[in-house]
């Protein structure tokens, strides 16, 4: 494993996160791993030297972050491991069990917390921006969690590059805890954050950790023009079917194909290494329900691509509308005396 910091900071990851939404309870979706299934996933990520590990309250409503504090617990020793959660999701009918009030975020820590069985958490991070809170109260409230000491550092999540460059004024101008990393959505299929989101990252010194960085999947090549697959998750996930699957998403795939025949690896491994390389990039999050899918985005982090490659790569790309988070109807402005 190789091994990197995370943003403009102290603390060391390895290159590769395990993103843990895929341990839960087969209600929340079906093709996630329970309990028991999951232990080996874990097993296998820290032999091979991952400490990074992604989770978030919303998974499982909860149950993946008792699987994450289960197996982390057991098998890893806390300070060499860094846990990263998530608030913002709808964790039951209340009217205040979702969004980023300062109600909310002390709530959801503690009980992630108490999920994780952890006296702090290293990375918590906003999973989404939140339009009926104010920002302050959202940024302030994430500082005292710092000041108390249950939180190390603050990340976000998908928005808006113009949203994330206000968060990350706010908390100079009132000298609160920075976000020094952002969760963004960002794989060869989708490339928009390459725009404004990364190079404000890459300026700021924020480190990029993309969610979704084999595209549910789909960049591994087991994917039908359709929208199915041959995976559990493949046949029943309409959020893929609803985000790629373009014609031009399958050029694209194409040449990950070839490249990766060529090479004579998977691709997934090749995608994997194209955002391994992407400025800017610190760990992409890879999720996976099948133990060889796992050592396979492990195994991709020795991979170097040419720069032929990476044009290869590159070049079949169209531009997509913005998927992954959502954006309110711009306000219309009154233009008088015209």
């Amino acid at each position: 494993m190789n091994y990197t910091k995370l943003g403009r900071t102290g603390v060391t990851v390895s290159r590769i996160c395990l993103g843990c939404m895929s341990y839960g309870d087969k209600k929340w979706r079906d093709w996630v791993l329970t309990m028991d299934e999951a232990r080996e996933h874990f097993a296998e990520s820290l032999e091979a030297g991952i400490n990074f590990f992604d989770t978030a309250n919303v998974y499982s409503v909860g149950v993946s972050e008792e699987i994450t504090g289960r197996w982390l617990g057991e098998m890893a020793k806390r300070d060499e491991i860094v846990i990263a959660t998530k608030v913002h999701g709808q964790m039951s009918s209340g009217l205040n069990r979702a969004g980023l009030s300062r109600k909310n975020i002390l709530q959801a820590c503690d009980a992630s917390l108490k999920r994780l069985k952890t006296d702090f958490i290293d990375l918590y991070q906003i999973h989404r921006f939140d339009f009926t809170t104010p920002l302050e109260e959202t940024l302030d409230a994430l500082d005292s969690l710092v000041r108390a000491g249950k939180v190390r550092y603050l990340g976000a999540s998908s928005m808006a590059a113009w949203q994330f460059a206000k968060a990350l004024h706010l908390q100079k101008e009132n000298g609160w805890h920075r976000f020094i990393s952002m969760q963004n959505h960002y794989n060869l299929v989708y490339r928009e954050e390459e725009r404004e989101m990364n190079p404000l990252c890459i300026d700021e010194g924020v480190g990029l950790i993309p969610w979704s960085p084999l595209a549910r999947g789909f960049l591994a090549g087991n994917r039908e023009k359709g929208g199915s697959g041959t995976t559990a998750r493949a046949k029943t996930d309409d959020f893929a079917r609803n985000m790629y699957f373009r014609e031009y998403d399958f050029e694209v795939l194409t040449e990950v194909e070839r490249i990766a025949k060529e090479r004579a690896v998977t691709p997934s491994q090749i995608a994997c290494a194209w955002i391994l390389q992407a400025p800017g990039v610190t760990a992409p999050i890879i999720g996976a329900t099948k133990l060889n899918h796992l050592k396979e985005s492990i195994a991709a982090v020795d991979i170097k691509l040419t720069p032929p490659e990476i044009e290869a790569l590159e070049k079949p790309y169209r531009p997509h509308p913005i998927l992954g988070h959502t954006q309110p109807e711009p306000r219309r402005m009154a233009h008088a005396g015209h």
